[in-house]
C-alpha cells in the first residue's frame, strides 16, 4: 500500500495531467478541424481541397497532441521531434515530384483555370475536364480516351480555355478564282451565316478578302457561335459552302502554276 501510494503520488498527477491533454486535445484538434472546414466551405473552396486541408490540419494537431502527451509523462521528446523532422525531409526529397503535382493541384483549385466540364487545351492535350483531383486532372479527348494529366505539368505550361468566355469564333478560309466576281462571293457567304440560326448575330460574322494567293483570291469567314455548336457549325459550314458554290457558278481552283519552256536553236 505504501508502494503503491508513494506510485500513484508520483506518477497520478502526470497521468491524469496526459490524460487531460490527450482527451481535451483532441476534442479541440477536432474542433478547430471542423471549424477550418466550415469557414473554407462559406469561402466556396473546392470540395476536394477543403477535404485535404482538413484532414492535413487534423494529422498535424493530433501529432502535436501526442508529443505534448508524452512530454507531460517525462519522456524526452527532443529527439523524437528531430527523428519526425528528419523523416518529414526524407519524404519530401522521395516526393518531390509528387508535392509538385500537389502545389499545382492547390493553385488549380484555389485559382480556376479551368472547371469540369470546360473544354482545354494543356500539356498537349485538348480535351473535356472530367475531374479535378490534388495531384492529377481527367480529361476526355475527342475520340473518347481518358487521359490523366499531372498538374505540376499541366501548370507548367500555358492553358487554353475554349469554355471560359461561352463562345468561340470559327477561322474558315475559303478560295476561289480570279475570274470569279468577289462582290458575289461575299454576298453568298454572308447568305450562308445568315440563314445559320447558330450563327451568332452579336460579334457580326467577318466576310473579307484575306489575301490574292497564288492560285485563288482568299476569304476570311469567321462568325461566332457558342461553345457546344463549334464543330457542328464548322462541319456544315464547309459543307455549304461546296453546294453553294458549285450551284451559284463560283470556282474553288486548284493549286495552279504557269510554266514557259523555251527552245533555243543548237549551235551548229
Amino acid at each position: 500500500m505504501e508502494q503503491a501510494t508513494t506510485w500513484a503520488l508520483t506518477y497520478g498527477p502526470k497521468l491524469l495531467g496526459t490524460l487531460v491533454i490527450l482527451v481535451g486535445g483532441l476534442w479541440l484538434a477536432r474542433l478547430l478541424t471542423s471549424l477550418t472546414s466550415r469557414v473554407l466551405e462559406r469561402r466556396s473552396i473546392d470540395p476536394t481541397l477543403v477535404i485535404f486541408g482538413s484532414n492535413l490540419l487534423h494529422a498535424a494537431l493530433v501529432t502535436f497532441v501526442v508529443i505534448a502527451a508524452l512530454g507531460q509523462l517525462g519522456v524526452q521528446t527532443t529527439s523524437l521531434i528531430a527523428v519526425i523532422g528528419a523523416a518529414g525531409l526524407a519524404v519530401g526529397l522521395a516526393l518531390q515530384s509528387s508535392l509538385s503535382n500537389f502545389a499545382a493541384g492547390v493553385m488549380i483549385l484555389v485559382f480556376h483555370p479551368f472547371r469540369v466540364a470546360d473544354v482545354i487545351e494543356g500539356a498537349g492535350i485538348i480535351g473535356v475536364v472530367e475531374e479535378l483531383h490534388i495531384f492529377t486532372t481527367q480529361l476526355r479527348t475527342g475520340d473518347n480516351k481518358t487521359v490523366f494529366i499531372p498538374n505540376g505539368k499541366l501548370m507548367g505550361d500555358n492553358i487554353i480555355n475554349y469554355s471560359k468566355k461561352g463562345t468561340r469564333r470559327l477561322d474558315l478560309v475559303v478560295g476561289v478564282g480570279y475570274q470569279d466576281d468577289i462582290r458575289k462571293v461575299k454576298e453568298v457567304l454572308q447568305g450562308l451565316l445568315a440563314e445559320d440560326p447558330r450563327v451568332l448575330s452579336e460579334p457580326a460574322p467577318t466576310v473579307a478578302v484575306l489575301e490574292l494567293g497564288e492560285s485563288s483570291v482568299n476569304f476570311a469567314v469567321r462568325p461566332w457561335v457558342t461553345v457546344g455548336d463549334y464543330w457542328d457549325v464548322y462541319f456544315a459550314t464547309m459543307e455549304k459552302v461546296k453546294l453553294r458554290f458549285d450551284a451559284e457558278g463560283i470556282s474553288i481552283p486548284f493549286p495552279q502554276r504557269d510554266v514557259h519552256l523555251y527552245r533555243e536553236q543548237a549551235e551548229a
